[in-house]
Order: structure tokens, then C-alpha cells, then sequence
């Protein structure tokens, strides 16, 4: 599924080192603003302890993690909204994308510059936060032109209540918030989605700090954690630099040490991809036998018949039922004969809302 997260954040914060820790495509990490001039596209693998679990009960031939896609983008500055630095390429690259992992510099480094002289985590933020801002006002007010004709002249319905959506969102990007921060009604979705709004994008705030602040974090990462406080986003700690090293330990077992070491149960980059699959609105459903244990990506919300077709478009059109196991059914009694022969596998029709770590078989006829 082609929905991506965009890395963004001002130049030097760390932003291409967590995007080389998360992928095998190297980005170009260097001590200078701009280094990352054409975005990095990188597929990314979604750890998922229930898939290593499902494999080690069938012990298939091949088993198949899901994955998204990470978009390293070019750092911004202020003045990228009207054309500064790369300001025009940074907000085309990020319209693009589904939703964004702000990377914010909360270390103190002599050898490392920022492009402002000083650490200041909030600051960067509302530096980004006000760029992608005035762009959105700009979309606003080329929209709300045209859509109050409309509405005056033909007397459309749809136009007039496009144009107070478009009055309401003007009126909260003018006080420096996000448009994410305006509560909409499930019928105005459609409007909202046509606008694009920058800001409008989930957003995850990763502060990027020192190997020693990773497990609590430091007074820059509790700036930013009230600074986030009246948004509708997520929070994560990430060391980057350290991330890097960890990277570079050749066996599973030397890692898991070395974060040990640390005091910490789970790599940053394992949270962080997790963090934005679930900021993508995206779960996973299984299949599972002798051949193949697999995991699927789906979105949230959808229908058994959508789901088949994340396989193949064919089980989509000549759906005819699904065949479902729970993954602490399948878990638990150790085989999909065993959760039949105790009634643990239902039959599901078209309407049955798929849940996150089912096992699926789908029937189908074309």
C-alpha cells in the first residue's frame, strides 16, 4: 500500500542518520545544511513479534514481513513558504506524503551545527510549524476565492459549507495552529481531504537526543512534551547517533546486548517504525501455513471484501466469504485444525470490519 511518512525537520537534526538506520538506502548524512537534496524513498520492514510467533508454530518455507515506505525530505528554513533555500521542493515533497515524523535536535553537540546557532528544540518546531502554516493559509485563500463564487452564484450547498470549513481554518492557521487542531464532521471529510492542507497531517514529534538521554530524555525533550501538550500528536525519544551504532552490530544477539546495555527493552528505530505505522492508520492480518506466514497491511475501518484485495484484486471482486481465526485462538491451540475442531474459526461476510492480528482465508470465485 503507497502510503508513506515523510522525515522532515530544519538541516543537521539527525534527520538522514535516523532515515539510514531505518532503511538499506543510504542517504547522504553530513555535517552541512541541504546535504539531502532529492528525497530518500525507503521500504521499510515492520517488526511484528506475533509473525515470529505464527512462524515458529507452522515452521513455513518463507515467511513475509509487511512494510511502509519512509521519505527522507530536505531540510527546511525559515522563508520556505515563499521560495527560501529549498522551501518550494521541501513543501512539494511533503504534500505528497500521509503523514510526518518531525525530527527535533535535542542534543547538545560543539561539532555539529545548527543552522541557528543554538539548541532549541521548540523553536525549530515552531519554525517548521509556521512554514507549512502560511503555505496552508495560501491554499485557504486561493480555495476560499473560488468557492465563494460558487456558492453565491449557484447556490450550492456543498459550496457553502466548503467556504465556512475554509473560514474556520483560516481563522486557526492566522493564530499559528495546525489545521489537524480543528475538529471536523465525519460528511466534511471529503472537503477536508480535497484541500491537502499541510498541517493537516498526523504528525509524530521524535526529539533526537545523546545516548545518555535516551531512556529519560532531558530538559529540550520535556521543552517540547508541554510544548505538544494541546496538539493531536505523539511523542517519541530516539538516539540517533546511537541507532547508528547499533546498526552496525552484525548479529541479533549483539544488538539486543548493547541495548541491554542501555536500559532499554526495544530499539529506537523498532518503536519509531511502529509509531508510524500506527500513525498511518494502518493494522496487519495474517495468513499462515506450511508454505508461507505473512503479514498484510491494511487500513483501519476496512471491510473483509477490501482486505481480500490487498492480496490480489481478483479475491476482491468474487469475494465470497472469509474464514477467520483470532491470533490468541491460533496462539494459544497451536494449529487452524485445532481451532476448528473447537469452533474458534468463524465464517465472516461482506460487512465483517477486519481487526487488527486476524489470521485470514479468503473464498473467492472469478
Amino acid at each position: 500500500m503507497a502510503l508513506q511518512c515523510g522525515i522532515v525537520g530544519l538541516p543537521n537534526v539527525g534527520k538522514s542518520t535516523l532515515f539510514n538506520c531505518l532503511s538499506n538506502a543510504k542517504a547522504q548524512a553530513a555535517n552541512f545544511p541541504f546535504c539531502t537534496i532529492e528525497p530518500n524513498v525507503g521500504v521499510i520492514t515492520v517488526p511484528d513479534e506475533r509473525l515470529v510467533r505464527l512462524a515458529e508454530i507452522d515452521n513455513p518455507k518463507r515467511v513475509i514481513p509487511t512494510t511502509i515506505e519512509i521519505v527522507d525530505i530536505a531540510g527546511l528554513v525559515k522563508g520556505a513558504s515563499k521560495g527560501e533555500g529549498l522551501g518550494n521542493k521541501f513543501l512539494g515533497n511533503i504534500r505528497t506524503t500521509h503523514a510526518i515524523i518531525h525530527v527535533l535536535r535535542c542534543f547538545e553537540n560543539g561539532n555539529i551545527t545548527h543552522v541557528d546557532g543554538s539548541i532549541d528544540p521548540v523553536r525549530d518546531k515552531e519554525v517548521i510549524d509556521t512554514e507549512l502554516q502560511l503555505k496552508d493559509l495560501e491554499t485557504i485563500e486561493n480555495r476560499l476565492a473560488k468557492t465563494q463564487k460558487q456558492a453565491a452564484v449557484g447556490g450550492d450547498r456543498q459550496a457553502k459549507r466548503a467556504v465556512e470549513l475554509l473560514l474556520q481554518y483560516k481563522a486557526l492557521l492566522e493564530q499559528g495552529k495546525n489545521a489537524r487542531e480543528l475538529e471536523v464532521e465525519p460528511e466534511d471529510k471529503k472537503i477536508v481531504a480535497e484541500l491537502c492542507l499541510l498541517t493537516n497531517k498526523p504528525v509524530l514529534y521524535v526529539c533526537n537526543v545523546d545516548e545518555k538521554s535516551a531512556v529519560t530524555g532531558n530538559e529540550h525533550t520535556e521543552a517540547v512534551k508541554k510544548a505538544i501538550a494541546g496538539e493531536k500528536a505523539e511523542m517519541l525519544i530516539v538516539a540517533a547517533a546511537t541507532e547508528a551504532d547499533i546498526a552496525e552490530l552484525e548479529t541479533y544477539e549483539e544488538r539486543q546486548m548493547f541495548l541491554e546495555d542501555l536500559g532499554l527493552q526495544e530499539s529506537g528505530v523498532a518503536r519509531l517504525i511502529k509509531a508510524a505505522y500506527k500513525l498511518l492508520n494502518l493494522e496487519t492480518f495474517f495468513t499462515t501455513g506450511a508454505d508461507e506466514s505473512r503479514a498484510w497491511t491494511y487500513v483501519k475501518g476496512m471491510k473483509a471484501p477490501q482486505t481480500a484485495g490487498v492480496i490480489h484484486t481478483d479475491f476482491e471482486r468474487g469475494f465470497i466469504r472469509a474464514e477467520v481465526i483470532k491470533y490468541e485462538d491460533y496462539v494459544t491451540l497451536g494449529s487452524e485444525k485445532a481451532c476448528r475442531d473447537v469452533g474458534k474459526l468463524s465464517i465472516e461476510g461482506k460487512e465483517y470490519v477486519v481487526q487488527d492480528g486476524d489470521i485470514m482465508h479468503f473464498l473467492f470465485n472469478v
